[in-house]
């Protein structure tokens, strides 16, 4: 008989987080910006922010001040040439990597790039393309890029955008987005842009949600952009008929347990309790957890999935079907799919049996209280 060998030792929850195989499906690309980078980028520029202002972009409290300003000022101001797009994004990527994230798919807005850092759409994306290929080769992660729509520049730029995306067609770029600011800018005001995009055959997907903006953004990003997914989209379940139409038609939600609106807008102490992440896998929708601006919120994707447990109070058999949902939202082909389902799966049981059950508070899974 052959002698057992030795049993693996137990994990921690985060330890297993970390080592758990994930897809990364709602990032921008400058909030991945490291702090040291960050100041690199400054002091080349003459330092036109002051310390304290780079400290407080990385420093997250309870109720955090806004964090898009840092995003333009990125663009205005620190953002020069595309071999800074090109260190950024592969910075991202073996960041992301070291957390075991084996896909990522990243939003980039090329009209700031443009027309801000003045750096012509098609060498900013051949440099963020060629940190794609060098972060598969050298990290084993691969990589896609999300052209996103400057929801607070005019539809007139986004079709723009949208032409020099498809004028450069190439397979890292696998789609478009929208992201900044959704007050007073419905999803309706950016249709010829995601009409374009469809017919171009590029995948499409929407913040919707975000901001505490109503549910009906939510049905417009998918009734009038006919987006693939939505990102955020936590006031879809102030519509429990509309949400669970959402369920029945399969539609993944990328959710960010750091996001900030509610955490600037719920108390402390009902923080966690009161966020629509905690409801919406209840009303039967697909989730899937994200870091968004990573360096920005001081989040890893460990710990965005850990917050699923430990703020959000979901079970293992929970964050499994997170893993699936990733899976099947992710713009991959079926084929690599159906292969790191399986294998994934494996690894999920694998390390799962490793982890102390005592350890773990909903351990069954299902809606948290």
């Amino acid at each position: 008989m052959t002698p057992a060998g030795p049993t693996p030792a137990p994990l921690t929850l985060e330890a297993m987080l970390r080592a758990l195989p994930k897809v990364e499906l709602h990032a921008h690309l400058f909030g991945t910006v490291r702090h040291e980078t960050f100041e690199q980028l400054n002091q080349r520029a003459g330092a036109p922010l002051a310390a304290s202002e780079i400290e407080s972009f990385y420093t997250r409290s309870e109720k955090p001040a806004g964090v898009l300003r840092v995003l333009r000022a990125l663009d205005a101001q620190l953002v020069r040439c595309a071999d800074d797009l090109y260190q950024l994004t592969l910075e991202y990527l073996q960041d992301a990597a070291a957390h075991n994230v084996h896909h990522a798919e990243f939003f980039w807005n090329p009209t700031g790039t443009v027309h801000a850092s003045c750096i012509a759409y098609p060498m900013a994306q051949a440099a963020i393309v060629r940190a794609i290929r060098d972060a598969q080769q050298d990290f084993g992660i691969t990589g896609r890029l999300i052209a996103a729509i400057d929801r607070e520049a005019s539809p007139e730029a986004a079709v723009e955008m949208v032409e020099w995306v498809n004028a450069n067609r190439c397979d890292e770029v696998i789609g478009i987005g929208i992201d900044y600011r959704e007050n007073d800018r419905p999803p309706e005001l950016f249709m010829q842009a995601y009409a374009e995009a469809k017919r171009a055959g590029l995948k499409t997907t929407a913040h919707a949600g975000e901001f505490g903006m109503p549910w009906t953004y939510v049905r417009s990003a998918l009734d009038m952009l006919k987006v693939d997914r939505i990102d955020h989209g936590y006031t879809v379940v102030d519509r429990p008929e509309f949400a669970r139409e959402c369920a029945e038609r399969g539609v993944l939600f990328t959710v960010v347990p750091t996001n900030s609106y509610y955490l600037r807008t719920l108390p402390p102490e009902r923080w966690a309790l009161d966020h629509p992440i905690r409801r919406m896998p209840g009303l039967g929708l697909r989730i899937h957890p994200n870091t968004d601006d990573p360096r920005l919120h001081e989040v890893t994707p460990t710990q965005a999935w850990l917050m699923m447990v430990r703020d959000f109070g979901f079970g293992l058999d929970d964050l499994r079907g997170f893993m699936h949902n990733g899976l099947d939202g992710a713009w991959i082909d079926d084929t690599q799919r159906r292969a790191w389902r399986a294998q994934w799966s494996d690894a999920f049981d694998t390390l799962r049996a490793r982890l102390p059950t005592a350890s773990l508070p909903g351990t069954q899974g299902g809606t948290p209280p």
